[in-house]
Formats: structure tokens, C-alpha cells, sequence
């Protein structure tokens, strides 16, 4: 496990305690399943479906794979769908969102990045190509700027119920630099 794995866990920890657990949740871009397993063995969530468009070499949770595009699942099939640092790997981030409202039926979790101008977009750009390049996931540096995604999630009936920015992902000078870069959201359907 990374430093970096455990302080975001740490960080989704403290958005979830008191919401769960959960019965069902889905992870968007899961990976290898690592956040999806410490959610499950941490009581956070009973049953996580993993869900990425890739296979790891290696995964310590079930990864199912899906076309990128649309999730199979049902509309509302989850109480919680969430994607750590996976959003802006989708080719069209915002339609990728709109398929994780579409799933959850009570609460949505994002773990991301915003930017507020270009110098920002290029700090962003460096950490991508180095945490994602060994693993062979692609950066197409769609980072969500100046809080975009929000609106979307509003006219989609969720409300913003925790944020955490900056999240404090990184130590040391890197954290300095990059962690304003940094967010973690909790939103909830007002119907739900």
C-alpha cells in the first residue's frame, strides 16, 4: 500500500463515518480493487462492485470489466457509487459522471482533481503521467476546471453534503504544491 493509497483512504473515511455502512456500492475505475477491498474489510461498505475498463496484472479485489461507456447496471442499483482519481482518465468526463448519478441511489463519492488555470492543469498533467504511466492507463488530462462538474450534479437533484479541499493526499514539498489540486466530495440525491 501506498502513502498516498492511505491518506486518501483516511480522508473517504471521514466523509463516509456516520452515512454507513453501506448495503452496495459501486467503484468507478477501480484499478486493482485495493480502495474497494478496504472499503469492504473496513465496514464502510458490505458488497463493493468494482467496475474499470482495463485489467491490472494483478488485483486484490474482483475488477469487472465495462465498455467505458455505459455502466450494466440498473438505474439507482447502488446506495453509493464513487471513482477515486478516475474521472478524468474518461474520454468525456461529465457523460461518465452522469452514468455514476444514474447508478446510485442514495450518495455519490468523488475523489479528483480541480484546477483553477494553466499552471495548475500542468502540475496535474505531470502527477498523471507519473502515477498512471507503469500501469499503462491512459492521461488524457480531462481535469476538471473551476469546479465544473459541480452544476451537473445540482440539475441532477444531488446536493453537496462534504468537501474536502485541499485534500491533504501528499506530504512534504509535493504536498505543498499539488494538494489545492486535491479534492474529495460527498453528494446525496434529495429524493433519496
Amino acid at each position: 500500500m501506498s502513502a498516498y493509497k492511505a491518506r486518501v483512504l483516511e480522508i473517504l473515511a471521514s466523509v463516509l463515518r456516520g452515512h454507513g455502512p453501506v448495503e452496495r456500492a459501486l467503484d468507478f475505475g477501480a484499478g486493482d480493487g485495493w480502495f474497494a477491498e478496504r472499503l469492504e474489510q473496513g465496514g464502510l461498505a458490505r458488497d463493493v462492485v468494482a467496475v474499470d475498463v482495463m485489467r491490472r496484472a494483478r488485483s486484490v479485489h474482483e475488477v469487472m470489466l465495462y465498455d467505458g461507456t455505459h455502466l450494466p447496471f440498473d438505474d439507482r442499483s447502488f446506495d453509493l457509487a464513487y471513482a477515486l482519481d478516475a474521472l478524468h482518465h474518461c474520454p468525456d468526463p461529465l457523460a461518465s459522471l452522469r452514468e455514476l448519478a444514474r447508478c446510485t441511489r442514495w450518495a455519490l463519492l468523488l475523489k479528483d482533481h480541480v484546477h483553477q488555470g494553466s499552471a495548475g492543469r500542468a502540475a496535474l498533467a505531470v502527477l498523471d503521467e507519473v502515477g498512471n504511466r507503469r500501469f499503462g492507463v491512459a492521461s488524457p488530462r480531462n481535469y476538471q476546471a473551476r469546479w465544473e462538474w459541480l452544476p451537473p450534479l445540482a440539475d441532477a437533484g444531488f446536493g453537496l453534503r462534504a468537501l474536502v479541499h485541499p485534500a491533504a493526499c501528499h506530504r512534504g514539498p509535493l504536498g505543498w504544491a499539488t494538494n489545492r489540486l486535491q479534492f474529495v466530495a460527498l453528494w446525496t440525491r434529495s429524493d433519496a
